[in-house]
């Protein structure tokens, strides 16, 4: 059996600075998918409220802790954004969450 695959390390993947703490790596994915993990340092929140107004987003949490509002989401976490949501996360142990969303067409050109 040939298995095709790319496999990728996350932490080689360039780090894109987002904010004071916060870092973003982009990771290779198919047409119309945006994959990405996040890194925040303890006591960081992201830059700016974070709008989806395309199809939303998904993210996972990896380690660590994210507070949404005044929700505190754990580690081993799965969270949906709904389409046309908006959040601004914060932690204060500090965060590294793999998160996706599909484009919508005028994103993808």
């Amino acid at each position: 059996m040939i298995v095709e695959a790319a496999i990728v390390a996350v932490d080689s993947v360039p780090e894109i600075r987002v904010g004071p703490g916060c870092v973003r790596r982009d990771l290779p994915s198919r047409s119309g998918v945006r994959i990405w993990i996040v890194d925040m340092a303890p006591g960081s929140e992201w830059p700016r409220v974070d709008v989806h107004d395309g199809n939303g987003e998904d993210i996972f949490v990896v380690r660590g802790e994210l507070i949404e509002g005044d929700r505190t989401i754990t580690a081993g976490s799965f969270v949906q954004f709904a389409a046309h949501s908006r959040h601004r996360p914060r932690t204060l142990t500090g965060v590294r969450l793999f998160g996706f969303n599909l484009l919508t067409i005028d994103q993808q050109t």
